[in-house]
């Protein structure tokens, strides 16, 4: 049987000595599983009870009881409001190592919080031990078989309490650290390689959404553009079902590499620009249409805990004055999507982000060439409503006064479902989008206009999406903003 969790916990850690013990931990019970997995497809022989127990996430706790004067820090992460224990599960430390040592450091450094390593209580899932689905030749062995003798994913234990605020507090029990536990992560982990056909270590902390697949056309013909450029900082591109792109391929290759991508098998396909010296890049991901797909990526993508996402993409002008090509840059939202009702109520405000929005801003005008009333003329800020229901506009007699009492300038499918979702896991975003036709003034979308539109307006918007980026990637200090952070927050960002 394994120590006990009091025995483990009882040699205190540096912040540097924590993950390490982390990763040795989670190396130990991931083999040992492995192992047994192998032995058990082979021989038909079962792990025994006490092997069994072996096959668990390493547990990080932390201890904090201050004495004098607290200290004082604007940082809306990395601090302790309350006295006492902490504690989480951690799944794949060596690939989260960076952003371990960020969140540890300061709660050593500034509130002299003590860490200490051990074995959870939550067991691994078999399928989160293999790197790749058909890795074990199951042959005969049925996954029910496996069930019996290993641990199996049990969604009924996934769950996002913490986040949501509905974890509840027992003196005996530890407050939790994180946002996610192991078994969370490890789930969506797994689901983004399902739904964008690319390894999940290849997914950025700046991170694009769109709905129109002319925006990853745009993103991948300037990859490769800078991928040419000797001082562009982008070293590769990675590409659904596994291709990359390095600096070494000649355009040709790169070419043909991106025109072989089977992205056409993937739900949402992503593309992810990575920068040299393990510095961050941008991903891209086609997220599809409406706010169901809306919510299912940004469930997954938050796990990773990345700096930003954006909204680009496309939407209905609602007032008269708009042009087709004019940009939305959304600073509230009328959330008729519906989605999310029960986990953050409509009448729960989703505040606009003042560092996002300044970004957005300036990257549209550095982009246009345009400054003051050019620019306002061409870049409206307002209301966006967001709906469940394509066809909207067939209930328009019913939605009329609601869209009036919210002065909506823009209708979309997406940017409120994926607002609410940065506010409510937790990662900074931001919306602009592009208006591409009027469906209350009889501006609609028409073959031959709507492809010169297209041509015309998708590279200059994600022009403005990348250039937003790489303002907030030199303001990063400014960008996680403490209003989306609660009274009770865990001390991880």
């Amino acid at each position: 049987m394994p120590p006990s969790t009091a025995h483990n916990h009882r040699q205190r850690l540096s912040p540097a000595q924590a993950i390490e013990r982390l990763e040795a931990l989670y190396v130990d019970a991931i083999d040992d599983e492995r192992r047994a997995l192998a032995r058990f497809v082979n021989t038909g022989v079962p792990p025994a009870p006490e092997e069994r127990a072996r096959f668990r996430y390493p547990e990080l706790k932390l201890s904090w009881h201050p004495s004098g004067k607290l200290p004082v820090t604007r940082r809306a992460w990395g601090r302790l409001q309350e006295p006492g224990a902490y504690a989480t599960s951690v799944t794949r430390p060596a690939a989260f190592r960076q952003y371990l040592m960020e969140q540890l450091r300061p709660l050593t450094e500034e509130y002299g919080a003590q860490f200490n390593v051990g074995v959870s209580e939550q067991e691994v899932p078999y399928p989160y031990v293999l790197d790749h689905p058909d890795e074990l030749a199951l042959g005969d062995v049925s996954a029910a078989e496996l069930a019996r003798y290993f641990p199996a994913p049990m969604l009924a234990s996934v769950g996002d309490e913490v986040a949501d605020g509905t974890w509840e507090f027992r003196k005996a029990q530890a407050r939790p650290l994180a946002l996610f536990d192991a078994v969370r992560v490890d789930y969506s982990l797994r689901r983004l390689v399902h739904y964008t056909g690319t390894d999940w270590r290849a997914i950025q902390p700046w991170i694009l959404l769109t709905n129109y697949q002319r925006y990853i056309d745009q993103f991948v013909a300037w990859a490769l553009q800078e991928l040419a450029e000797p001082q562009s900082p982008y070293q590769r591109l990675m590409l659904p079902g596994g291709g990359t792109i390095g600096r070494e391929d000649g355009r040709n290759a790169a070419e043909a590499l991106v025109a072989a991508a089977p992205w056409h098998r993937f739900q949402m396909p992503g593309y992810h620009l990575l920068r040299k010296n393990g510095e961050e890049g941008i991903t891209i991901v086609n997220i599809g249409v409406g706010p169901a797909n809306a919510k299912n990526i940004t469930d997954h993508l938050a796990v990773l805990r990345p700096h930003c996402w954006l909204m680009m993409g496309h939407c209905g002008g609602l007032r008269q004055t708009q042009v087709i090509g004019d940009y939305v840059l959304a600073h509230g939202y009328l959330r008729r999507d519906r989605i999310l009702d029960d986990l953050v109520p409509p009448e729960i405000p989703i505040p606009a982000l003042a560092e996002v929005q300044v970004a957005l801003q300036q990257a549209t005008a550095c982009v246009t060439g345009e400054h003051g009333n050019a620019l306002k003329q061409r870049l409206r800020t307002g209301t966006v409503v967001t709906y469940d229901d394509r066809n909207w506009e067939l209930r328009w007699s019913q939605e009329r006064r609601r869209i009036n009492l919210s002065r909506a300038i823009a209708v979309d499918m997406e940017s409120g479902t994926l607002a609410a979702q940065g506010y409510r896991l937790r990662v900074p975003y931001g919306t602009l989008l592009c208006v591409s036709d009027k469906p209350l003034h009889g501006e609609i979308k028409l073959p031959g206009p709507a492809s010169t539109f297209y041509q015309r307006a998708v590279g200059e918007h994600l022009a403005i999406g990348i250039a937003a980026l790489d303002l907030l990637r030199d303001n990063l200090g400014a960008l996680h903003s403490r209003k989306l952070r609660s009274f009770d927050e865990p001390p991880f960002r």
